[in-house]
């Protein structure tokens, strides 16, 4: 009875181990506030930077994180929450 105790307890914790290692790659480059922070006034990021300032952070970024930016940009939904920086980034870059 153990041994079926044990198999049944290690089988739940490594299905409620992959389903949170799944759920934790739909991330998006607009969410990360690494890469986002630097383009906005405030911490809550709702206030961007001058179009100068923007584009000076824009230009630093690495080629693949632009990539990333404006594919998410892309994105329909992820387009509506941030409009205004899809807008400049765009602009920028695409």
């Amino acid at each position: 009875m153990s041994i079926k105790m044990l198999t049944m307890g290690a089988m739940a914790l490594a299905i409620m181990t992959g389903s949170a290692l799944a759920g934790s790659n739909t991330t998006s480059a607009l969410d990360d506030p690494a890469t986002m922070s630097p383009f906005f006034t405030d911490a809550g990021m709702k206030t961007l930077r001058s179009e100068a300032d923007f584009k000076t952070a824009w230009m630093s970024m690495k080629p693949d994180e632009k990539t990333a930016v404006l594919k998410d940009c892309g994105d329909t939904t992820l387009n509506k929450s941030h409009a205004d920086f899809c807008a400049m980034a765009k602009k920028m870059g695409g």
